[in-house]
């Protein structure tokens, strides 16, 4: 298969155009400069260059960095036909033209022969072996043609060195072409390879999410479940309880306040998951961490007064964060209440937030023992928790909510003898101190 005819991307293939392009008309834009000057700086030897040869030379240097200009403009791939005829009409033009400029300098060692390399090595990187085989011979063929039409034009023998020399160049020429092709071949082969493994890659990778997401939907139902079946057993037993004839009227209202309690817990459960499953969408606006940090803190002061608890905020008045304030809110209150019941009595419960480059940095830290190993290691997963009356969804929410406004929730430190989880969300900044930036 040819380079021109290989499946790619409409990206790729384009900016491997692009490489291609300015890799050969580099090239060629050096080879045609190089070349005129060597011919002006060694007039001695090769005689002062005609005028029409400095135009011709002069008009393909232009006519090189046109292309390499709107080469490297595109921003669109090019149909495979019109690659075809670019191809063939850059190795074309170097064939005519090392061929012109030699009949121009009128020397049976023309230097202008070295441009008939450069249709070799972009038909060796662009087409097969047989079309590449073709082009070496016609490189080869045209430098032959020269010594013989310079003899017949001059009407004197040349020498046998000359037949010799080109002889030479030409198997330089298929040299270099048949290097190239075998080069250039091996590394697409390579390419395909990698391709189709990272394929094949790709391809396990989304069953393996897919056979994550169905673990990871077992698992939530299996944990909705048990979470379910004992308020619902609860229930069940209270009213059947309460339907025996031998009980008085307290202990009937005693069973209706079971069955009461866990039909709130079940209700409390679905709305935990629901909040967990479907989080709302966030309304953002700029606010100021330390009046949601002291709105929270305040919010917690009846369970921390039971405790003795102390609860202090530190934060910046300038520190401003892009959030949904009621999200933030719930996240802050969840993980505070957290600190607080995990707190010894009379500890101390902080609140901290700064900036940190572009995110607002938000700290809830506690006194108190280090969490186990093993605990902290699924503390975020849903339905997992330590308390006897948890659902396991609080700090899973959290989490979450944060990452549904660009930030996360996360376990900072843990110990000795202090906790801290770390929230993150974006920075925001002030219209004066953007203005002061502008």
């Amino acid at each position: 298969m040819d380079a021109l005819e290989r499946p790619q991307s409409s990206g790729t293939e384009l900016q491997s155009f692009k490489r291609q392009q300015l890799i050969f008309s580099t090239l060629n834009l050096t080879a045609l400069a190089t070349l005129l000057l060597v011919h002006i700086f060694f007039t001695n030897h090769f005689g002062l260059p005609k005028p029409t040869l400095v135009i011709l030379m002069g008009g393909a240097f232009l006519l090189r960095g046109i292309e390499l200009m709107w080469s490297q403009s595109l921003v669109r791939p090019l149909p495979r036909s019109t690659l075809y005829a670019l191809t063939w009409a850059s190795i074309l033009l170097n064939l005519a033209l090392a061929f012109v400029a030699a009949v121009l300098t009128n020397r049976p060692d023309a230097q202008y022969f070295v441009l008939l390399a450069m249709p070799v090595i972009e038909g060796a990187f662009s087409f097969q072996l047989f079309t590449t085989a073709l082009i070496i011979v016609t490189a080869a063929a045209l430098n032959f043609l020269w010594i013989v039409d310079y003899a017949v034009h001059q009407r004197g023998a040349v020498p046998p060195t000359e037949y010799f020399e080109a002889g030479s160049i030409s198997m330089i020429y298929a040299f270099v072409g048949i290097l190239v092709w075998a080069l250039v071949n091996d590394l697409r082969r390579n390419e395909t390879t990698l391709a189709k493994n990272v394929s094949e890659l790709e391809q396990t990778r989304e069953r393996l999410i897919i056979e994550e997401k169905l673990g990871a939907v077992g698992r939530l139902s299996s944990a909705i479940a048990h979470e379910i079946r004992n308020p619902v057993a609860m229930i069940s037993s209270s009213l059947a309880t309460a339907a025996r004839s031998d009980l008085d009227a307290e202990q009937r209202r005693a069973m209706y306040e079971i069955a009461t309690q866990e039909a709130n817990r079940l209700e409390q459960l679905t709305n935990d998951f629901l909040a967990y499953a479907r989080p709302r969408p966030p309304a953002k606006s700029v606010n100021h961490v330390v009046d949601l940090l002291m709105y929270v803190a305040e919010l917690s002061r009846a369970n921390a007064d039971r405790k003795n608890i102390k609860v202090v905020i530190d934060s910046p008045k300038e520190v401003l964060c892009e959030c949904d304030s009621s999200g933030l809110q719930q996240i802050l209150l969840n993980l505070v209440l957290n600190a607080i019941d995990a707190s010894p009595r009379n500890g101390t419960v902080a609140l901290r937030a700064s900036r940190a480059g572009g995110a607002v940095l938000m700290e809830i830290e506690n006194e108190g023992p280090v969490i186990p190993a093993e605990v902290a290691a699924r503390i975020f997963e849903p339905f997992f928790t330590t308390k006897p009356q948890g659902t396991g969804l609080g700090l899973a929410i959290a989490r979450n909510v944060a990452r549904n406004q660009a930030g996360d929730v996360t376990l900072a430190r843990n110990g000795p003898e202090h906790v801290v989880f770390a929230v993150t969300m974006p920075a925001a900044e002030s219209p004066a101190m953007a203005a002061g930036r502008n």
